[in-house]
């Protein structure tokens, strides 16, 4: 295990009523490049820190580190990269139906670089997560780690954060939020030593929030089957 994975299996919890529950939640993971938070996710399904399946992975980007650690873990994989001189709304319909196929009923982006549109989030009501490595409200867009930290360097400057929040509409990591952490720079950090801290906290963080949701899922799912 990672140090991350040995953290968290210190100090995790089973979540109240897990064991009532028999439904697991279904989880559409959405990536752009390296995927080490959509490792983190299946890493917690398969220890079972996550009473949920990763179904199926959506990536905007061929060739990327994300593609093969779905592969791993034979979870299917489909790469949608747009078409030439594709509009946004045509791709954003395509990217729909493919999610939808899945089943999901939650839709995480693990480091997805692209903003939906409400063409596609409207099929999605309450169920897309977005992981934002900033604070609420902070550094929107991309690379924020990378921008807090010359925000560091530039003395004034002396944490950042991790927010997971839903996405209701086509607003740059805005949404209603579930959970938020502060990361502190140090002094004597690098932006390697930063941006590995950084890494580290999404993964625990993003893990308990959807242990969380999915508690909550299957806690529906449970009470729909008694009726």
């Amino acid at each position: 295990m990672g140090d991350w994975r040995v953290r968290y299996s210190r100090t995790w919890v089973a979540p109240s009523g897990a064991a009532m529950n028999t439904q697991r939640t279904r989880l559409v993971v959405m990536v752009s490049g390296n995927g080490s938070n959509l490792q983190a996710i299946l890493d917690a399904c398969e220890y079972g820190w996550l009473v949920a399946d990763v179904v199926g992975v959506v990536c905007n980007k061929a060739g990327v580190p994300a593609i093969a650690r779905a592969e791993r873990s034979a979870v299917p994989v489909v790469i949608l990269e747009p078409l030439l001189d594709e509009v946004r709304h045509d791709y954003d319909m395509r990217l729909r139906a493919v999610v939808q196929g899945f089943d999901p009923d939650i839709v995480v982006l693990a480091g997805f670089m692209r903003i939906l549109s409400n063409a596609f989030l409207q099929q999605f009501p309450a169920r897309v997560v977005n992981l934002h490595p900033a604070l609420p409200g902070e550094l929107p867009g991309t690379h924020a780690i990378e921008r807090a930290f010359t925000e560091s360097r530039d003395n004034w400057r002396t944490h950042s954060g991790i927010t997971v929040h839903f996405v209701p509409d086509e607003g740059v990591d805005t949404g209603p939020v579930l959970a938020s952490e502060v990361v502190p720079i140090h002094v004597d950090d690098t932006l390697e030593s930063f941006t590995e801290r950084m890494h580290e906290r999404e993964h625990v963080l993003l893990v308990q929030t959807l242990s969380d949701l999915c508690q909550k899922v299957s806690s529906l799912q449970d009470s729909e089957l008694a009726l």
